[in-house]
């Protein structure tokens, strides 16, 4: 089953990096970020990867032409300024009728990939994602008056469940993928939605998004990589 990782964004508010090389890359205890995200796809057996790539394509290009990794690797530049949707659209030949994973390049967890495929199959879903409880960033209170009635240190269950990726796709999605244009997670998740065709599993467990400098130090001190 072929894994999608969505590598071909900007990243602008990491520009301390982003000027020189793509998200994707940016290093995570001195391996690109998108090396971890592999190898826990590889971990359950998932090794046939397409990188689905736009800026600075040349240099995930030519990384993995000269890292040697026991996986099948095939790194398509799906354009420079192609939406998620858009993307994904590119490669419906190379996807053919087959069902498939597909996350960000960005995002890092110990997700059961197993499970999240069972579920999937299950439900008999044309979309399924992992929704996740983000880390909140501050602690939570209750006023009374003037008085703090009730303070508690921050928490991810302070906070509601949101698309964590980590998603598994069939074929039908392709109808809702109409141009380069096509934000993934506007229209064609929300018609999905609509019509109770899109699932959620629920990931309880260890995930992070490196959307921030922040992100990226808190990524580098987990003990969950």
């Amino acid at each position: 089953m072929k894994v999608v990782i969505l590598a071909g964004g900007k990243g602008s508010r990491l520009l301390e990096f982003t000027k020189k090389i793509p998200k994707p890359m940016v290093p995570i205890k001195n391996k690109p970020i998108i090396i971890h995200i592999m190898s826990h796809y590889a971990k359950y057996g998932f090794k046939d990867f397409i990188l689905a790539t736009g800026f600075k394509h040349k240099i995930i290009k030519n990384y993995f032409k000269k890292k040697y990794l026991k996986w099948n690797i095939q790194v398509v530049n799906t354009g420079l300024n192609s939406m998620t949707g858009g993307r994904i659209r590119r490669l419906k030949k190379i996807l053919g009728n087959e069902k498939f994973f597909l996350t960000y390049g960005d995002g890092v967890s110990n997700v059961n990939l197993r499970k999240l495929l069972n579920y999937h199959n299950s439900c008999k879903a044309t979309a399924t994602l992992t929704a996740v409880r983000p880390p909140a960033r501050f602690g939570a209170i209750k006023i009374k008056g003037n008085y703090v009635s009730v303070f508690r240190e921050k928490s991810s269950l302070d906070t509601g469940w949101i698309n964590g990726g980590f998603f598994v796709f069939d074929p039908k999605i392709f109808k809702y993928l109409k141009s380069d244009k096509t934000i993934l997670e506007k229209e064609p998740l929300t018609k999905l939605g609509k019509k109770n065709c899109l699932f959620a599993f629920k990931h309880r467990g260890f995930w992070q998004c490196m959307d921030t400098m922040r992100d990226k130090e808190l990524l580098d001190k987990s003990k969950q990589i």
